[in-house]
Parts: C-alpha cells; structure tokens; sequence
C-alpha cells in the first residue's frame, strides 16, 4: 500500500509539471497542484549545538526522536552554516548568501562605520524572499514558532515574510523560563505574536511551549486539507542554558571526568558511525583547561553545568518527539519531511568560572543566581565552558563565532519522505544556502525569478540537494565549484575537498591556512607549503568572494564584545557619552602614570 501510494503522488508530480511545461518537478507559486501530492515540511533549528552533542553524530546525550529521524532520513556529515546565528538563519531561510541578504553579522555587534552600507543593517533585505513567502504563495499554511532574529521593525517581522502564523523572540536569546532577557543590552525579552507585542504563560519554559504553538498552529487548519511549512527554530541549547530537574538528573555523574575524556570518547564514536576518518587527530584549543588542576568543588560544579546542557538537548528532543506523535495521530506523518540542524557551532562564551565574584555579581545584575544545587531551573544563569564546548566541537576546532570547523560544520539530517533514501550518510560538501532550494524542489515550487511580489530579488545560490537525498549523485558540489564566508575578519572559502581558512584573535592570530578538510576535520595539517599553487588560486577565489558579495574591511581595533557594549552604551545613554567613556579610557594610563611619577 505505501509503494502504491507514493507510485501515485510521484505520478501526479510528473503529471503536473509536463502540463506546466516545466523542466523539473515544480509548480509555479500560484499553481493549483493537487496538495495531497505535495508533503507537509518541518523544519527544526537547534541552536549553537555542536557537532557531536546529539547521539546520530557520535554524542552520549539520548535523542531518540533525531535518532529515529536520522534512521529514516539521511545525515550529512560535511554540512556547513554560518559561524553565528543571524547570518545563518537569512542564508537558511532565503538561499541567499548572508552579505547579500542584509545580514553579515548580528546587528547588536555591527560597527557604525559598517552600518553606512546598505548590506550592513543585520537585518533580513527586501531583496531577497523567504521560503515561506514562496510556499506560502503556492498554497501552503506557514508556521514559525521561536527564535526570530532578523529585524524586529513592523515590516521585517516574520508575519510579513511569510508566515501567517507566529510567535517569536525578535532577540539574539533569552530566558527559558520566564519573560526577561539574558543580556544588558535588551531590557525586556521582545516576544511577539502575529505581528503584536506578545506576554509568554506562566508556566512557560521554551521547547515544551514551541512545540505547543506548533501543533495549535498545524491543528487550527489541518482540516482543509492543504499542506503545511513548520519551521521551529528552538532557544536550546543558546545561552542562559536551562532543563527541567528532571532531564538534568539523567546526566548528573556523567561528565566528571571532563572535558578532554569527553572530546576523545565523542571522536571515536564519529569515527565507528563513519563521520570522520579512523585517523583523525584533533587541535587543543588553547581556551581549554587542564582538568586535572581544578579543585575537587570545582570539578563538581563543572561537571554539573554540562549536565545541564545535555538535559536541555534532551528535552529538545523530548518534544520534538511530541510534535511527531502528534502528526502519527493525524495521520500525516507518512507526508512529512523534517528537516533538522543548528545555526552554527557551540557556543564557547561562557565564562570559566561562573562561581567568581565577577561572575556573580553580573548574573545578579540581570536578577540571576548561579547556585550549584538550582543550576539550570528557574532563576539560574548557566552556561557551559570553553573546555567543554571543546568536548561539543569534538572532534572539530573553533567554535561560535570563528570559521575553524566547530563554529561552522554541524548536524544536518533530512528525513521523512518514501522518495529519499533512508538510514545513509553522505560525505557531501553542502552548505546553509541549499536548505532553501531543497525545501522548494521537495514542496514542488519553483525559485523565484528576478522580479517578485513586485520587485526585484536576488537569484538563489545554494544547491537542491534532492538528488543526493534519492541516491541519484554523491555530491552537488563540483571539484571547481567554491563557496565563501567572512564574519567580522574571521574568514572561510571551500573548493572541492578543501577549505581555505583565517581565524583572528582572540584565539586566532590572522593567518590564512589551507586544509583538506574531507581527510583531515580536525584542521591539524596546514597544506599551503605542500600545495602553494591551490593556496594561491583559493586566495585570489576569495578576493574575488568578498567583491562580489559586498565584503566591508573590518574597523581598526574592532572587537565583537566591545563593539556590542559600545552600540548598548550608544543606545542607552547616546553616543556623546561612549565617546567620554573612550577617551577617558585612553587617557587613565597616562593619568596613572602622571600620579605615580608626582
């Protein structure tokens, strides 16, 4: 009966695109296709979580549900994103490379010298159309239950990009909990629901009450009989990291022997389940610890705050898993594809010592504790360190906000429909602007042209990976083709099986690097004396990336945290003030010196 059922959907879309005329199987935006031939689409975004955090990627934290999906679907294993979250999301939801689509950075870490370019506002550009405009136009329902981040301006929320029904954090991240940000630089928690300011439940705590828009949202119009687009992007596992008791317990013991015995267990399980060679080595970040040298209480406290994590990546899971029970009930499992990945890699701005004086009296600040026995519940400000998000990367270098593989090579697992293949796994260079193309050619609706909804767009540049997901070729990619990042002097351009790279400080020291990044994820074995040629052709290939998508120099002296605490100050109190602030900064050494002298 299932073969039956998917020889006659799989008929009635070659039916309908040789009536359109159409090269492929797609319908035009306002095409009448019958909707029982075209799939329902979930699309699921994690956030910050790394490479091996969830167990089809070699992790120890229990995901059943992703599991399950990864069983039916395929993994990708050289899947590729931005290294922070904004810039991802606008290439993952429009397939358009991020400088294009207005979004090179944050906008809360863009420097006013940048902001003079129109491709430097942080928020998403008017030239480029979202995935669920476009399905939307061709007869979808189109769900968003979580974390926006793309302008938060009347004409930029995600009720005017596409989605008819919404509820969404306009904000970088906030509390799991309640309402209230979890940084200075917001002073609430900017929440908000088809379009209006919006106050969460009482009872809220962020997976569980995503999932639940999410099904009263697919519920309120599951009758008509129409497709639907869900796309969930969750608050687990950013900062502040929270869980319930209860999936935190489940992970209380596990992490005492650290961070380094973590990274190590983590890359041998990616080698048993294929993901990475059996000979690959890893680069110690000098961020990590020596796990060996802290006190017994801290051992404790660190132990603990990764079980948190691991909770808050379970209970992620835990829910999806209700979402999934869910379309079994209705019936429409069977014609749903999923889609699940992360933003970018883990985070590692979490400080060393949460327990210190500084450390405290900040969370304090913000109406936080970070209490040992409370960790990760309500009212608990918790993070994980740079150590373990080494573990998280495992076995990968970098993290968040740099462009070495941890910050950018993540989880991607599509899965759900008869036509692809299941339980595979593809080596295949793919990246954030193919999710786009993908999700049209698997809904059947064709890309948009140069014009649309009555002006002119840009073209998409990522890749319709179907033929790979039905086993048709083994890579989108050619051994020419090439792609390009660069956030905030941090910097990436893939060709083939390598990968062209440049990490600055504070880990970093702005030296370009060139690996082969099939043989060697880890980023330990720098060819570009071995192989000057290709290391000359792939830096002239990233010049020419940087002009053709709108690459502005990097501000003298600029940092990411203290462009962030300037734009606040600016914001708060106005730019006179951040300038007074500066100079007296400039000015103390030379004060101090002064009094020392006299």
């Amino acid at each position: 009966m299932d073969n039956f059922c998917f020889r006659l959907r799989f008929a009635q879309l070659v039916v309908a695109a040789l009536l359109s005329g159409a090269g492929g199987l797609v319908f035009a935006a306002s095409s009448s296709a019958p909707d029982e031939a075209r799939p329902n689409i979930v699309f699921i975004l994690a956030d910050d979580l790394g490479y091996t955090d969830i167990a089809p990627y070699g992790g120890e934290v229990n995901t059943p549900t992703l599991s399950a999906l990864a069983d039916q679907g395929m993994r990708f294993a050289n899947y590729h994103t931005a290294a922070n979250c904004a810039p991802a999301r606008a290439m993952l939801l429009t397939g358009v490379n991020n400088h294009l689509a207005g979004v090179p950075n944050i906008p809360e870490m863009l420097a006013p010298e940048q902001r003079v370019h129109e491709n430097y506002q942080g928020i998403l550009g008017s030239n480029v159309v979202t995935v669920a405009t476009l399905l939307e136009d061709a007869g979808y329902h189109t769900y968003m239950a979580g974390k926006w981040h793309l302008g938060a301006a009347p004409d930029k929320l995600p009720s005017r990009r596409g989605f008819a029904r919404t509820v969404a954090l306009m904000d970088s991240g906030a509390d799991n909990w309640e309402q209230k940000p979890y940084l200075p630089i917001y002073a609430k928690a900017n929440w908000f629901a088809d379009g209006e300011r919006f106050e969460l439940p009482e009872d809220f705590y962020s997976s569980r009450f995503l999932i639940d828009k999410t099904i009263e949202f697919i519920d309120g119009n599951l009758r008509d009989g129409k497709p639907f687009f869900a796309y969930i992007p969750f608050q687990a596992v950013h900062i502040p990291v929270q869980a319930p008791q209860e999936f935190i317990d489940r992970y209380m013991g596990v992490y005492d022997q650290g961070w380094d015995a973590l990274r190590e267990q983590r890359r041998q399980k990616a080698v048993e389940l294929g993901l990475v060679p059996a000979d690959t080595n890893m680069a110690r970040m000098a961020s990590t610890q020596d796990w060996d040298a802290l006190s017994a209480e801290r051992k404790r406290y660190e132990a603990k705050r990764m079980a948190v994590y691991a909770g808050m990546i379970e209970a992620m899971d835990f829910h999806i898993g209700r979402l999934i029970d869910y379309l079994k009930a209705q019936g429409v499992y069977e014609n749903t594809v999923f889609v699940f990945t992360s933003d970018n890699g883990a985070e590692a701005s979490g400080v060393d010592d949460p327990d210190a004086f500084a450390s405290r009296r900040m969370a304090a600040s913000l109406g936080y504790h970070t209490d040992y026995e409370r960790l990760g519940l309500k009212g608990s400000y918790n993070t994980i360190s740079p150590s373990f998000a080494s573990a998280a990367a495992s076995p990968l270098a970098y993290y968040k906000f740099y462009t070495g593989e941890g910050g950018l090579r993540v989880p991607l697992i599509i899965a759900g429909d008869s036509l692809f293949k299941t339980n595979t796994l593809t080596h295949a260079f793919a990246w954030a602007t193919d999710i786009t193309p993908t999700l049209l050619s698997v809904a059947g609706v064709a890309q948009p042209g140069e014009r649309y909804g009555g002006r002119p767009v840009l073209p998409m540049s990522g890749r319709d990976l179907s033929p790979l997901l039905r086993g048709e070729t083994d890579r989108v990619y050619g051994e020419e083709d090439t792609v390009g990042y660069e956030l905030t002097g941090h910097a990436a351009f893939f060709q083939g099986d390598y990968k062209l790279v440049r990490n600055g400080p504070p880990l970093g020291n702005s030296e370009w690097y060139l690996y082969n990044i099939m043989l060697d994820p880890g980023e330990v074995i720098d060819l570009k004396q071995a192989e000057p040629d290709r290391f000359q052709r792939m830096l002239s290939g990233y010049e020419q990336f940087t002009r053709d998508n709108g690459v502005m120099p990097l501000p003298e002296n600029y940092s990411q945290t203290g462009q962030l605490m300037s734009n606040f100050l600016a914001e708060r109190f106005g730019t006179g003030v951040v300038v007074l602030l500066l100079t007296l900064l400039v000015l103390l050494p030379f004060l101090v010196a002064y009094r020392l002298k006299n």
